[in-house]
């Protein structure tokens, strides 16, 4: 399969047709939004189809509609979006882009042998969501910020779709120490892994690749093709030496209500 065509089976999967828990799928004539059914997450736009002659009038539109929810929302563009200025549209009409993220994917029909080799550190399956203050400890550790919205959101995933979710946390001598979660969106050849997250001193043991192992083994079991993940700089590096090819940058655009304008 070649570049073009993984874009596209990403875009079919990934963008255009993909359900999210707890949050009402909306298909548009020009996009894809996701509508967050709770009162503390944000929505998101996935996919987009625009062109310089609807692009201001159709951000304008999200934003209206997305405010009159009273919600704030992510709009998710990729470096082969049209227009090609689309962030710095986005930018100009109030949402805030944020740094761009590197798309990686494996296909796990060609990954490398470590993956399928025993995993020797002590990985956890996270089933009860009382074991979910593990990881929203790691979490809030490693990027020193709140992490309440692990609570929710791993915590609605495990109560009422467990079988889309899968959390996993790494510990050392019996502290929680690296997490992650690998989500399974329905009629998808694609499973995305999120987190990844390891507290500074358990850094450089492992438990990184350890993660990524138990999760690519509970895909193939599953008979998903492929792995994907947005990758910050500090990862990246790491997935690309397991096999992970990048496919475009992306950029999260991030509309905050009036906030935008202070």
């Amino acid at each position: 399969m070649n570049k073009a065509e993984l874009l596209a089976l990403y875009d079919q999967d990934q963008r255009r047709n993909i359900n999210y828990p707890g949050m009402r799928r909306e298909v548009t004539a020009n996009v894809v939004r996701h509508i967050d059914g709770s009162e503390i997450g944000e929505g998101m736009i996935s996919y987009s189809q625009l062109h310089e002659g609807n692009v201001d009038q159709v951000i304008g539109e999200q934003i209206e509609y997305f405010e009159s929810l009273g919600q704030d929302f992510e709009w998710k563009v990729y470096d082969y979006d049209t227009p090609p200025n689309l962030q710095e549209r986005l930018k100009s009409n109030g949402l805030i882009v944020e740094e761009p993220e590197a798309v990686m994917v494996l296909d796990l029909d060609s990954a490398p042998d470590l993956f399928w080799q025993p995993v020797r550190h002590k990985v956890q399956r996270i089933t009860n969501v009382e074991k979910l203050a593990d990881v929203q400890m790691i979490e809030q550790q490693v990027w020193d910020e709140d992490a309440s919205w692990v609570l929710h959101l791993l915590g609605d995933a495990l109560n009422n779709h467990p079988e889309r979710m899968s959390v996993y946390a790494a510990y050392v001598n019996e502290q929680p120490a690296s997490a992650a979660w690998i989500y399974f969106p329905e009629n998808s050849q694609f499973a995305s892994l999120w987190g990844g997250a390891t507290i500074s001193r358990f850094r450089k043991q492992g438990l990184f690749t350890a993660l990524l192992a138990v999760r690519a083994q509970e895909a193939k079991a599953r008979q998903v093709r492929f792995l994907t993940v947005d990758a910050m700089p500090m990862s990246r590096p790491i997935l690309e030496k397991v096999g992970f090819a990048m496919i475009a940058y992306a950029y999260p655009c991030k509309w905050k209500g009036n906030s935008n304008f202070l």
